[in-house]
């Protein structure tokens, strides 16, 4: 909206120039967002506290929780998508189709967990929106996330599938890539959500994941430097740096109150919205594999879960003390700060790892 604004200036004013340059634009982005989340931040709790706005508490996780965390406001991701939101449509060009995609997607995934939120707090149980529903819901959103992607942009390599370490490893899709395309964000949506079980858990970890893929987005679009790290140059996908960054801010400013003890849980409405949309990132600059491994802490919840269910449906028998495995440590006397940093320092690691996979052809 801005960007838009001050560049229709720019003969006029050639100090507006500087508009034009998407790394200063991406920089607005982060302060942007910071910004506005601690500005709305502070109030929304406070209206949130006062109208009881708390999700209940998991009853078969750990006690400590159902102690400590009762009364916690909740649908605090509101604050998040608000952010994001803003500073996108301030810094981003409007004009990129790429944007609105990312956009719809936050938006949408925002507004389902919002209704898993509320359902939680008006049934008052941990259970909400049926699970059928839920993955209708994603389904739905996902394709249509798709459909604009493969009908409205100019991706020619929209079907292709890049593998990181390899510099000529590409499978061309087709179909498949609608597949594809919808387990990626189902998957990366649900794996966030399983990930937000404890205070500040899951924010580090998605606030890494923007950040790598702000670089990645960049990179991606940018033709210099896409050719010296044999990279696959794609137009117009550098702008998504914007979105990336506004994810960066506004995780960044949530962290001060989420963080260990949280005064608001994003809930299902920020954690649904964080997934999907880092996995339509990944899908628009193809680097759905490399998001696996920046984002392998949610990879490894998302697995734990699994292990342990078809091991109870197999044998009867539980692989780990709770499933999420953060629950597990907790069950092993695991103080909860303890198991936070020891999970923000392995996200930050594979962050390291999955940036190392653009210099490694």
């Amino acid at each position: 909206m801005l960007f838009n604004l001050l560049t229709s200036f720019i003969d006029q004013y050639s100090f507006l120039n500087v508009f034009k340059y998407l790394t200063f634009r991406t920089g607005l982005s982060v302060i942007t967002s910071l910004v506005v989340v601690f500005i709305i931040g502070g109030p929304l709790i406070k209206i949130f506290s006062e109208n009881m706005i708390s999700g209940p508490i998991r009853q078969d996780g750990p006690i400590d929780h159902i102690i400590k965390k009762s009364g916690t406001p909740t649908m605090g991701g509101i604050i998040i998508i608000i952010g994001m939101l803003t500073s996108t449509l301030l810094w981003a060009d409007l004009k990129n189709i790429y944007i609105w995609t990312l956009v719809f997607v936050s938006l949408s995934l925002g507004l389902l967990g919002l209704i898993d939120d509320l359902l939680k707090i008006r049934l008052k149980n941990s259970r909400g929106l049926n699970s059928k529903l839920k993955f209708l819901g994603q389904l739905i959103i996902g394709a249509i996330a798709l459909f604009i992607l493969i009908m409205f942009s100019d991706h020619e390599y929209l079907f292709n599938l890049y593998f990181p370490f390899f510099k000529n490893l590409i499978l061309h899709m087709g179909l498949f890539f609608i597949p594809f395309g919808l387990f990626v964000i189902i998957g990366s949506s649900n794996a966030v959500n399983l990930t937000d079980g404890l205070d500040g858990l899951a924010t580090v970890p998605v606030m890494l994941v923007a950040l790598s893929f702000t670089l990645i987005s960049y990179v991606v679009g940018n033709t210099i430097f896409s050719e010296y790290l044999q990279l696959q140059y794609i137009p117009d996908v550098g702008e998504i740096s914007i979105f990336c960054g506004s994810i960066v801010g506004s995780c960044l400013g949530f962290l001060w109150y989420n963080a260990p003890p949280a005064k608001i849980f994003m809930g299902d409405t920020g954690s649904l919205s964080l997934g999907g949309s880092l996995a339509a990132v990944a899908i628009i600059v193809k680097h759905e594999i490399v998001l696996a491994i920046i984002g392998g802490l949610f990879v490894l919840e998302t697995v734990s879960v699994i292990i342990q269910v078809i091991s109870y449906k197999l044998t009867g028998k539980r692989i780990f003390k709770m499933a999420p495995i953060h629950h597990h440590f907790e069950q092993k006397g695991w103080a909860e700060s303890t198991i936070v940093i020891r999970f923000w320092i392995i996200a930050i690691i594979l962050a390291l790892l999955g940036l190392a996979t653009l210099k490694l052809r």
